[in-house]
């Protein structure tokens, strides 16, 4: 092991080179932070990521002629800086990511990370995050790992050899994390008409947030359910405990929970340290429509920004002005789909917080369609759920303006009598 500091690793970033910082609560903010320390003598080094958390200094105005940023996800802490033109945005699937890195389409010269110490037999985890991250590790001309013992050492494709890494850079960093935000009375209705949905023996995919943890403590009394998802958190842990998880009925890696990334609190973290039923595998797998559909009952449970009357979905955007980005949405929509049994559901609460319609009449001016009309099977709001597969056009706006908010319901249908030329 080339054990150096932190100032003297990143002097091997040149100016020019493209350099990836591995993903979400493995962002290794001592080595980002060394690589902003030399904003001054390098210039136009593009920074590509996934979301990460933590501080992002790299977008701030005042290193414009150091770095330039292009994420494959639009996360909070660049979402400001890409929505005034400071940096940009690569719209792809998740699943896609890996290959534009392994092809060469976006090749990476130095690549950041975080890992585990080694193990008595050289090998160090990528933990809460393989994601994308693993196909920088093997194709970069000089990886750079931040050697951290908060770091958990997950299992799957997390693992690899210590002589992967051209230079190790001890420091220890407690993770960043995301508590369980509270549940507002929508999101409690939304994952119980969800809930109502699961059946025993499905294979769930999940995210962050209050639908998918209200989704979760509604599933209480399910049995011989399966986890494969691109990523977990907190609200998993008490299914797996009780034994409502049990990965069973899983036809493709039966018995372990699947995922490419974890965000979570410090329990989740723990949860994942060397636990052999937790597989973390790059993303390019988990991900794969081919991959997702081998597995029964396959739940996808996605959200929304907001969603037309004939089933558009858009994700990632407010109008023009990107919010997110197309993640694995997709990925799942499609899975789910051609799984056995399976049900792609686009969860949403009715209206925002400011009593805006979430379902609309079109999309707004600009706004990205992530999911199209023809691949939406189920909409669930706090107000039920609407079903539009194989529905026509005017039979999914009825659908729709069904599980709207009251408030709204009657200028949704005028909007609908008025597309329609008075034939709704």
């Amino acid at each position: 092991m080339k054990i150096v500091s932190a100032e003297e690793a990143v002097k091997q970033i040149k100016s020019n080179d493209r350099v990836q910082i591995h993903s979400v609560a493995a962002a290794p903010h001592h080595l980002i932070n060394a690589m902003v320390a030399r904003a001054p003598e390098l210039r136009n080094v593009e920074i590509v990521h996934l979301h990460t958390e933590g501080p992002a200094p790299y977008v701030e105005p005042q290193y414009k002629e150091s770095f330039r940023m292009h994420s494959f996800f639009v996360g909070h802490n660049v979402r400001k800086a890409t929505q005034e033109g400071r940096a940009d945005y690569i719209p792809v699937f998740l699943s896609e990511v890996p290959k534009l890195i392994r092809q060469g389409i976006v090749p990476i010269d130095v690549v950041l990370i975080s890992v585990s110490p080694p193990d008595k037999h050289g090998y160090v985890s990528l933990g809460g995050s393989v994601d994308a991250t693993l196909a920088g590790v093997q194709t970069a001309r000089t990886v750079i790992a931040q050697v951290n013992k908060h770091m958990p050492r997950a299992l799957g494709d997390a693992c690899i050899h210590k002589n992967k890494i051209d230079f190790f850079v001890e420091f220890d960093q407690p993770l960043p994390e995301a508590p369980p935000p509270p549940l507002t009375p929508a999101d409690e209705k939304i994952g119980a008409h969800i809930a109502e949905l699961v059946e025993d023996g499905a294979t769930l995919q999940m995210g962050i947030g209050g639908i998918p943890n209200a989704v979760l403590t509604k599933l209480t009394n399910h049995k011989r359910l399966g986890v494969h998802t691109e990523m977990f958190s907190d609200g998993l842990i008490p299914l797996v405990e009780t034994g409502v998880v049990t990965n069973e009925d899983k036809v493709l890696d039966r018995e372990h929970i699947v995922a490419s990334f974890v965000m979570g609190t410090t329990k989740t973290y723990n949860f994942l340290d060397n636990n052999p039923r937790i597989l973390m595998k790059d993303v390019a797998y988990v991900n794969d429509v081919a991959t997702i559909r081998r597995n029964p009952k396959v739940t996808a449970i996605n959200s929304a920004i907001e969603i037309d009357i004939t089933g558009q979905v858009c994700s990632d955007s407010i109008g023009i002005k990107h919010y997110s980005g197309v993640g694995g949405q997709i990925d799942f929509i499609r899975g789910a789909g051609y799984s056995e049994g399976g049900k792609p559901i686009i969860a949403l609460p009715s209206i925002t917080g400011k009593g805006i319609s979430k379902i609309v009449p079109t999309l707004k001016l600009g706004a990205g369609v992530v999911t199209t009309r023809a691949n939406v099977h189920y909409v669930v709001t706090e107000f039920g759920v609407a079903y539009l597969y194989g529905k026509s056009l005017k039979e999914r706006a009825r659908e729709m303006i069904k599980i709207a908010h009251p408030d709204h319901q009657e200028e949704l249908d005028k909007a609908a009598h008025e597309r329609w030329s008075g034939h709704f």
